[in-house]
């Protein structure tokens, strides 16, 4: 019998017991998380605060946790999100996962969460962009019916990349 290594990720993951929204006593798991994610976009404390405090008319911020041992909750990922302007359109605007606790469907849930959020709403698109060569987010995207719109030229910097342009329309029923 052939040996798959997802069958392996499945038995260690550690098991999800929520995503919610968001509390302003989560500020500094969220800043401790971001800051231990080499790739993450780094914002200010003041930044995290508003997004949390204009939730849910103007912004979203869910986070993901599990049961430690000690039966105290452990962050284990984030997903932050604002509605943009008149346009009524959702951006992601950062996803951040522990390091340790990657490939377990985290990010799945966490955009399976917002995508809930976003169906019921009268937003008409979920927008985004990405490294180029975050693979695994763009993965983590297409699968969640986001698809490539365009590309911003040197859009990030340390190291200079290109931002791939992602979005997901509203059906016309």
């Amino acid at each position: 019998m052939p040996h798959h290594p997802e069958a392996d990720l499945r038995r260690l993951a550690k098991p999800i017991n929520s995503v919610r929204t968001a509390q302003i006593d989560d500020l500094a798991a969220i800043l401790a998380l971001e800051q231990s994610v080499q790739g993450a976009a780094h914002w200010s404390p003041d930044h995290y605060r508003k997004r949390i405090q204009s939730q849910p008319d103007r912004a979203c911020l869910l986070v993901a946790e599990c049961e430690g041992e000690n039966r105290e909750s452990k962050l284990l990922g984030f997903l932050c999100a604002r509605i943009v302007g008149i346009a009524n359109e959702w951006e992601i605007e950062n996803v951040v996962v522990q390091q340790e606790s990657r490939r377990q469907g985290i990010g799945a849930q966490l955009m399976q969460s917002l995508i809930g959020i976003w169906d019921r709403s009268a937003a008409n698109a979920l927008l985004l962009e990405v490294r180029e060569s975050n693979i695994a987010a763009r993965a983590l995207y297409e699968r969640h019916g986001l698809g490539g719109v365009g590309r911003r030229r040197a859009y990030y910097h340390d190291p200079s990349e290109d931002a791939i342009l992602y979005a997901r329309h509203r059906r016309e029923e």
